[in-house]
């Protein structure tokens, strides 16, 4: 049933979220109230779901398609294709670092089995630069040539990645251009200064895996764009970032590493937006799993540490997201001999409504519990033979890894507000140890797809200033304007972009006046 009445002069976008149990959509008018939300099954042919939800959402809300302006997507392809080793397109390395770098050889870290997907052409050649952007070794062009060359009908793509590339770029994009001489003009290339940071190994990294996305990616955004033309829908396509923000489908297939890790920071600005909170712990509890996040200025916190994605270690931002295994479908274990009750961290997952015990199946599960302790009334649920004892244990272990999982996201040992969404939420009791005050608000189930939804575009830039050479103010400004210009870039109306996160750390071991700025910039579509 829809939740407001559909006009016919408004303008609509659409927000889906895959999800490994749920796919969500939502559909926001252009005030972004939520007007309608929808939930199905994610398929193992994950573009079957979206269309399902698509559909789904079309015909209960009795929409006009030719009313839907913006179409937002948040998908997990990416992160799946790179757990499992599939799909995954063969990139070829050139790393701009002989001498200096040579002790430690290009996917040093990575195991066989990602290693024979990539293939075998990474390359270290000379080139890279100091902190401020003096250049170490010159380029040998023939050199660079001889490298492509080899990688000739062998690779899908190629990543480039210099010593310090992010100060200085100039050697990348000369690469890049010798690249596409030799290779073919339509060779996709993934420059690491675009992608990630300072540290040489994990920017490697994450660039070789952009390069090894691009064809998921590409089957991602164009199955998204016929699904929406298959229901005459003529609107802007739109990926979400793992920011918490988009990028237009063309940027998106340029830069598929950025949507990595983009559902558990969809639920958070979704929670933002539903509940009014700038400041806060969101918690969001899907059917395998419980993430949890900090919201701070109305945007996800950013991770800090290196991330690792399938065992590799990349230093792309990331949201700082911590998981545990606790989720609607959990599997609740007891040993009635030895008075011990255990859960999780396995889940029935989708198969929820065919397993729980409430349901007629024969797995006792999280949902099982919140049912029976009278959190959720479940019409025609089968509790009668459900032990109270077993299900209050479960429950006191359940709240203490919750509270547990909040406390380590804290940052001080004052009270906060926690933001509950996702289908699990349901698992959580009205009071938990060390929160001011738990706020579920309206449609907190769907907060995922609301979030893909809201529409804000950022950019940023990450970069190390020599103040010997310029000014603190100067050397702010200029980071400041490079980060409104990535935000254009992805498709942000200039007129409304605004700097949402400034930091500026002094480097004590580089020698001279170093300075490394990050600043990120955000405005509307």
């Amino acid at each position: 049933m829809a939740q407001a009445k559909i006009s016919s002069e408004e303008i609509y976008r659409i927000g889906i979220d895959v999800g490994g149990t749920n796919t969500d959509s939502a559909l926001l008018d252009s005030k972004l109230n939520t007007i309608h939300t929808v939930k199905v099954h994610t398929t193992s042919d994950v573009n079957e779901g979206i269309v399902e939800s698509v559909r789904q959402l079309l015909e209960e809300s009795k929409l006009n398609p030719a009313q839907v302006r913006y179409a937002m997507l948040g998908t997990t392809h990416c992160t799946n294709a790179i757990l499992q080793r599939k799909h995954l397109g063969r990139v070829g390395l050139i790393r701009l670092g002989a001498p200096a770098t040579t002790s430690v050889s290009p996917l040093a870290d990575w195991d066989d089995t990602i290693k024979a997907a990539i293939g075998p052409h990474a390359y270290v050649a000379n080139g890279g630069y100091e902190y401020d952007g003096r250049t170490i070794v010159e380029l040998d062009e023939a050199e660079i040539i001889d490298y492509c060359n080899r990688m000739k009908g062998e690779v899908d793509a190629v990543a480039i990645c210099g010593v310090f590339s992010p100060v200085n770029t100039s050697q990348e994009k000369r690469v890049e251009q010798l690249v596409k001489q030799v290779l073919d003009e339509n060779m996709p290339v993934t420059l690491s200064h675009e992608i990630g940071s300072i540290g040489l190994l994990e920017r490697e990294n994450a660039s070789i895996l952009n390069g090894a996305l691009l064809n998921v990616i590409s089957g991602v955004v164009h199955g998204f764009e016929q699904a929406l033309n298959g229901f005459g829908i003529k609107a802007g396509v739109y990926i979400c970032q793992n920011d918490g923000t988009l990028m237009r489908s063309e940027y998106a297939l340029r830069y598929p590493i950025l949507t990595i890790a983009c559902g558990p920071t969809n639920s958070i600005r979704g929670a933002a937006h539903l509940s009014g909170l700038n400041n806060a712990l969101v918690v969001d509890i899907g059917g395998t799993t419980t993430d949890i996040g900090v919201l701070t200025q109305g945007f996800p916190r950013q991770s800090s540490a290196a991330v690792e994605i399938g065992g590799i270690r990349t230093n792309f931002r990331m949201p700082d997201i911590l998981s545990i295994g606790i989720g609607g479908g959990t599997i609740v274990r007891s040993n009635t001999d030895q008075d011990v009750v255990t859960v999780g961290p396995d889940s029935v997952g989708y198969e929820l409504l065919k397993r729980g015990r409430i349901f007629g199946g024969d797995t006792l599960t999280a949902t099982d519990v919140a049912v029976k302790l009278g959190r959720f009334e479940w019409k025609d649920a089968l509790m009668d033979d459900l032990d109270e004892a077993i299900c209050r244990k479960a429950d006191a272990i359940i709240t203490s890894d919750i509270e547990d999982a909040i406390d380590r996201m804290k940052t001080s040992a004052d009270p906060v507000d926690v933001i509950l969404v996702g289908g699990g939420s349901i698992l959580v009791p009205d009071q938990l140890k060390g929160v001011l005050r738990i706020v579920r608000p309206n449609h907190h189930d769907a907060a995922n797809a609301i979030g893909a939804a809201l529409g804000e575009v950022s950019g940023e830039t990450e970069r190390i200033y020599s103040l010997d050479d310029m000014t603190y103010d100067e050397a702010m400004a200029d980071a400041r304007s490079n980060a409104i210009e990535q935000a254009v870039l992805a498709g942000a109306d200039r007129a409304t972009v605004q700097i949402v996160l400034t930091e500026d750390i002094p480097i004590a071991y580089l020698p001279g006046n170093a300075l490394l700025v990050k600043v990120k910039a955000a405005g509307r579509l």
